[in-house]
């Protein structure tokens, strides 16, 4: 008899507001709007030519972000992808840095060197977006394995995309994450493109969370534009790793209201299909609820905003003020180095 016996696929639901620590709800609300702002302030800024190169925004995505960070503890890590802004930010990242990095700036994060598409911090548990489709999961895995071994209680989240569950590299750290019991946590952003192929075209099921029966551990479906439920699927993986229950994929149903790079002209999708998914905006449909069920009034979530917006001023102007690697930093973090009393 197997070890590790298949569990059915599972959904799983909000708890009412009430249920809930309304500074957590504020919280939530606060880092969906700056998730939200961060990336259209970011493209903004790519225009006016102070952030060179690609962007790949993740505007509509805000829920899977925030509600799976904020279901984790400080100490758990995260691997991100291409489009991992909203990730950094959801587990506590400082935009000022962020908008250093992406500028190129010595500044930022990576010391200008990441750049939008490999940004991390180590500090807060994120172990680096990677431009790599499917890049950044057996690092999670990885750091799953050193939790286990160590005998810590900390959980590894991996951040990837639909396209990404068609990966060699996805199916290798499941099987090992599943044969193993690792507290992983496979987090998938389902918004139905690879790039500009639609998932029905990558893929023979609509589910992508029944890949987890393959290697025996729990797959879980979720509204990806629902905060809460992301956040309630993740805390309950969280829950059965630290158990030493092993790993869950847990897919949330999302979609980019953009295309995938700043710039992608999106002829692969219609406008009655945009439409339809900005009606089911995450950030939108988040605001409403706290206010129709009387958590919070309008007056407090307009000042949530309106912070927001002048802390991406700072952070802009941070950005602006800062100085631009020179060429005698061009070997700093090849070799055994230090940088402002950092050894890389």
């Amino acid at each position: 008899m197997s070890e590790h016996p298949v569990s059915a696929l599972e959904t799983i639901s909000s708890q009412p507001l009430s249920a809930y620590d309304p500074s957590l709800l504020l919280e939530m609300f606060r880092r969906m709007t700056l998730v939200r702002e961060f990336e259209l302030r970011a493209i903004e800024e790519r225009r006016n030519g102070l952030i060179p190169g690609f962007i790949h925004p993740c505007v509509g995505q805000e829920a899977t972000a925030v509600g799976a960070c904020l279901a984790l503890k400080q100490d758990d890590v995260i691997t991100s992808t291409h489009r991992g802004h909203g990730h950094l930010i959801g587990k506590g990242g400082d935009p000022r840095y962020m908008m250093a990095e992406l500028a190129g700036r010595s500044t930022g994060y990576c010391l200008g060197r990441g750049g939008s598409l490999h940004i991390a911090d180590f500090d807060l548990g994120m172990l680096g977006a990677n431009g790599i489709v499917a890049g950044g999961i057996p690092i999670a895995v990885g750091a799953g394995l050193a939790f286990h071994l160590r005998g810590e209680k900390r959980v590894a989240l991996a951040f990837f995309g639909d396209g990404a569950v068609n990966q060699g590299a996805f199916h290798e750290a499941a099987n090992m994450a599943g044969l193993w019991k690792l507290p992983v946590i496979f987090m998938c952003e389902n918004n139905l493109y690879g790039e500009g192929t639609p998932q029905h075209k990558q893929a023979p099921i609509a589910d992508l969370a029944r890949r987890a029966e393959g290697y025996g551990f729990p797959g879980v479906i979720v509204d990806g534009n629902d905060v809460l439920e992301v956040y309630e699927a993740v805390r309950m993986a969280a829950e059965r790793a630290r158990a030493g229950l092993g790993p869950t994929f847990i897919e949330g149903k999302t979609y980019r209201q953009r295309g995938h790079y700043e710039g992608d002209p999106m002829v692969y999708r219609t406008q009655e299909e945009m439409e339809y998914w900005k009606a089911r905006d995450p950030v939108v449909l988040f605001r409403r609820r706290l206010l129709e069920a009387g958590v919070f009034d309008a007056q407090t979530l307009d000042k949530v905003h309106q912070d927001v917006l002048h802390q991406l001023d700072e952070a802009v102007a941070f950005a602006k003020s800062a100085p631009i690697p020179g060429p005698e930093e061009a070997l700093l973090g090849v070799y055994g180095d230090t940088h402002n009393g950092l050894v890389f």
